[in-house]
């Protein structure tokens, strides 16, 4: 079973909170506290469907956005329905891509299947519309339904004109019986039917219509929306109110306004997975399509001779745009130019086109496959996916380049979703006909943002130029070329072209400035270009007098291609992207039975040598309350309600259920499970608690029953607390204990700070140029506050860049377990704000508060965990708690000099 991913999983955790939190509390205060979280102000929600959740979960090209969907499935059909055999309408934007969705959904042996038979399993039945009549009433509410349909079926003014409108006998067991109060709502059989049905007469108007959205509508689906940005209109928002949703949960790269985004998944969370290949090694040729697609063909084969070191079977595949029919590279002449002019074989060659489909009932991952290079025009075939896609080559015009980012994200995509051994393998390439780097990234990465889901703040440190020595390299082309010193050789650095609506006046300018700039003008105004070897100072100093010279409008433009400029010099001198190793860091550590054992949750929880049924049951932040016109859940004060539409419902909790309790006590455990608590432990636990309720609580075995989420969700919570009492009490008897590891036992007792792992979000973009940040990017670091005042964390930055016994150093994310360098508490993970390697090979971990936390409990806490790192290290390691200013009055930057020493 395919296992989701630390970002797949955020995101759906972040959506079942929400829809959790939409029981008590209005969807769009649920909607605010979930983007206060994620420091995101100023998005309101836009309410679609009434008071019916809806929103949006971003996920740029490749990071496996169905997979995301089907989990999502189960998880709304508890927290929004209270329901384990949901219904669930699934939307696709194409017919094509229904065909492929539902034959995944069906397949038993397919990852999207089995993420749904993880919490259904074989309770699962999935249809489309046409056999939607295969469903029995026996079936809802026993078994999760699937109904997978595009989104043009419902999509139409006169409901006459669709099938999903129509009348249809086949459904009528469905509605037997059926209450008045549900009829209300439901459409009824019109003139118009009559005319499109010959067998309806006129006795059957006015009759409840027997029909697929009407059925819908009484079972109120969980809606899925597959490229969710399409269909923004008030015909789509009409036609999906007529099936009544429970929710809405829409899925899409590329967001629109009206998209409710409730989380965004970054690129580099997607990089740090191993689900897609970055950065995107660049290169332009202002000479023509023929030198592109010549050093296309060098750049493939390269890969290729480093494929063979691989474990398994890789095989680089170039994407060829070809010009159009009226162009002078059309499909014909580049095949041909291939051929008789490049030298390859001609059963290395696929077409695919609208008229030339030399792929189809092609295997690309056989290896007695042949195929490396697949010409194309415009868009593959939906759907279409190979891996071992590696290299776009766009024979087009850059500015006028149809389809560039649906083949660009073909070849982002990572073969085996895990990083090569080969790290040229672990990216991207493109070579496309442009005047300069500068123009072909900036189109490249307008189409990343606006058709792949990228945020344009994380494009600029993606794309990188791809060095000549290295293009022509015969060898693998990761391995890093070196100086006398035995230390990578920097890369030569692009030129920065600033584009700019008019032509400055340089001639009073600083002279060091005006020697290094040079102003070419053109049909849209200038541009200027400095060389890629100024100093940042130089650089920073063009953008203040190049600014100046713009009208205030202009400005930001500026800004944007300048930051942009340095997120490339970043990205080409980062440490990790010239092949450097960041130090070993070590872990606090304690010996168990004469082992050694990394303070992890687990070794926590197993030191407070605790079990559930050493303590009393209770569950005191639970109570279920019936009234005339509510039934009322409250779970630790968020409290849900029920209104009652019906006087038959009033008082079902005096009603003797058909549940047994051993039957809820099962379920229970399921929903419960733990997997450091044994199941006879946690059944035994679970039969006293029930049988507390019942007996010293007076709840009903039905209240108990018909309330059975909330009362998992209280459960689940309780032994929380449990753990987290006994990991408390085994924390604070052991913190003495723990130690780093001796030198002899590091390799197996630290944390490695790998290349291409680093989950950044909310990049760093300011025009301080850092020179010793391991990562091309760096997360979440502000250079000012909204007032123009310098932050204080980039204070602390910039001072452990400058220091001259730093080596390198990293921006720490936090709540990221695999990625980052973390401390144990009693309560969870600390996650220091910076970490850095000294030139003498001591690690310093710095957590920066300002003055106002200094005082407080987790504060303290994690001051006495970094004091025990650093003493037991035998001075290996540092750990300094940082303020604005200290006791004896000294700012970060003093602080770290007399920490370091």
């Amino acid at each position: 079973m395919l296992t989701l991913k630390a970002y797949q999983q955020s995101a759906l955790a972040v959506l079942t909170q929400f829809l959790t939190d939409t029981r008590s509390k209005p969807v769009a205060d649920a909607y605010a506290a979930i983007l206060a979280g994620q420091n995101r102000t100023g998005e309101a929600h836009q309410a679609l469907f009434g008071d019916v959740p809806c929103v949006c979960l971003r996920v740029p090209t490749g990071g496996g956005k169905t997979i995301m969907a089907a989990h999502a499935v189960a998880m709304a059909g508890k927290a929004v329905l209270d329901s384990d055999a949901p219904i669930a309408l699934w939307l696709t934007p194409s017919d094509t891509i229904r065909t492929q969705t539902l034959e995944a959904l069906a397949n038993a042996r397919h990852p999207y299947r089995q993420a749904l038979a993880q919490y259904f399993g074989d309770r699962v039945r999935v249809c489309d519309l046409e056999s939607l009549q295969t469903i029995s009433p026996q079936d809802v509410g026993k078994s999760a339904i699937v109904v997978v349909a595009t989104i043009q079926s419902f999509n139409v003014t006169d409901t006459a004109k669709r099938n999903v409108y129509s009348f249809f006998e086949e459904l009528a067991p469905h509605f037997d019986n059926l209450p008045s109060h549900l009829a209300t709502g439901l459409e009824t059989v019109k003139e118009a039917d009559l005319l499109t049905q010959p067998f309806l007469t006129t006795q059957d108007l006015g009759r409840v219509k027997y029909s697929v959205a009407n059925w819908m509508n009484l079972q109120r689906p969980i809606v899925i929306v597959d490229e969710a940005h399409n269909n923004r209109t008030d015909r789509f928002f009409k036609s999906l109110g007529r099936v009544n949703p429970s929710c809405v949960i829409e899925m899409t790269a590329t967001p629109v306004p009206g998209n409710n985004v409730l989380y965004h998944v970054a690129a580099a969370e997607l990089k740090a997975e191993q689900m897609i290949k970055l950065p995107i090694v660049l290169a332009e040729h202002p000479q023509g399509w023929r030198d592109c697609l010549r050093d296309a063909v060098l750049t493939r084969d390269r890969l290729e001779v480093a494929a063979q070191r691989e474990p398994d079977y890789v095989r680089p595949i170039a994407l060829v745009q070809a010009m159009p029919i009226n162009g002078e590279a059309t499909v014909a002449v580049v095949r041909a130019h291939m051929i008789e002019q490049e030298n390859i074989p001609a059963d290395q060659i696929a077409v695919a086109t609208g008229t030339q489909k030399e792929l189809d009932g092609i295997n690309l991952f056989d290896p007695a496959c042949t195929v490396r290079y697949v010409i194309t025009v415009e868009a593959l075939k939906e759907g279409w996916d190979c891996s071992f896609a590696y290299v776009l080559v766009s024979l087009q015009s850059v500015n006028s380049s149809k389809d560039v980012e649906q083949l660009l994200g073909r070849v982002l995509r990572m073969p085996y979703a895990k990083n090569r051994v080969q790290e040229s393998l672990n990216r991207a390439y493109a070579h496309i006909v442009a005047d300069n780097f500068a123009q072909a990234a900036a189109t490249l990465k307008d189409r990343m943002v606006q058709n792949m889901g990228f945020e344009k703040l994380e494009t600029a440190s993606l794309i990188i130029p791809q060095p000549q020595p290295l293009l022509l390299a015969g060898g693998e082309g990761g391995a890093p070329t070196l100086n006398r010193a035995g230390y990578p050789a920097m890369p030569v650095l692009p030129d920065c072209h600033i584009d700019l609506p008019q032509v400055p006046d340089i001639q009073h300018w600083p002279d060091e400035l005006r020697q290094v700039v040079q102003v070419l003008q053109t049909t849209q105004g200038a541009t200027v270009l400095l060389k890629g070897e100024v100093s940042s100072e130089i650089l920073a100093q063009a953008e203040v007098f190049i600014s100046n010279a713009m009208p205030a409008k202009a400005r930001e433009k500026v800004k944007e291609q300048f930051d942009a400029h340095r997120a490339v010099r970043q990205a080409m001198r980062a440490p990790s992207q010239l092949g450097l190793d960041f130090a070993a860091i070590p872990q606090l550590c304690l010996d168990l039975d004469g082992h050694l054992e990394v303070v992890e949750r687990e070794t926590l929880s197993s030191l407070g040598d605790w079990s559930l049924l050493d303590h009393q049951v209770q569950l005191a932040g639970f109570t279920i309350t019936e009234t005339v016109n509510s039934f009322e859940i409250d779970v630790n004060g968020a409290k849900v309600t029920y209104r009652h539409t019906d006087a038959q419902l009033l008082l079902l909790n005096e009603t003797v259920s058909h549940t047994s309790q051993q039957d809820l006590i099962r379920w229970l455990d399921v929903e419960v499970r733990q997997s450091d608590i044994g199941q006879a432990q946690m059944q035994a636990y679970l039969v006293k608690m029930v049988t507390h309720l019942i007996a010293d609580r007076k709840l009903t075995l039905t209240a108990l029953v018909r309330a059975r989420f909330q009362l998992a969700q209280a459960l689940v919570k309780e032994v929380a607390r449990l753990r987290q009492m006994a990991m408390a009490r085994g924390f604070q008897g052991r913190l003495g204990d723990m130690a780093v590891p001796g030198v002899e036992d590091l390799a197996h007792y630290s944390f490695h700070y790998q290349p291409g792992q680093y989950p950044a979000r909310l990049m760093y973009q300011g025009s301080y140029e850092f020179s010793k940040h391991f990562y091309p990017a760096i997360h979440d670091l502000r250079e000012k506050t909204q007032a123009g005042v310098e932050t204080e964390e980039f204070r602390c930055a910039r001072a452990i860049d400058a220091h001259v016994k730093v080596k390198q150093w990293v921006r720490n994310i936090e709540r990221q377990e695999k990625f980052s360098f973390w401390l144990p508490t009693a309560t969870d993970y600390f996650y220091p704000d910076f970490v850095a390697e000294l030139v003498d090979g001591r690690v310093l971990a710095v957590e920066y508060k300002g003055e106002p936390y200094r005082t407080n409990d987790d504060s303290r806490e994690k001051q006495q965990v970094g004091h025990q790192w650093e003493q037991s290290s035998g001075g290996r390691c540092l750990f300094l708690f940082a303020v604005e200013r200290d006791h004896d009055g000294r700012d970060v930057a003093q602080q770290i000099a007399q920490k370091i020493g």
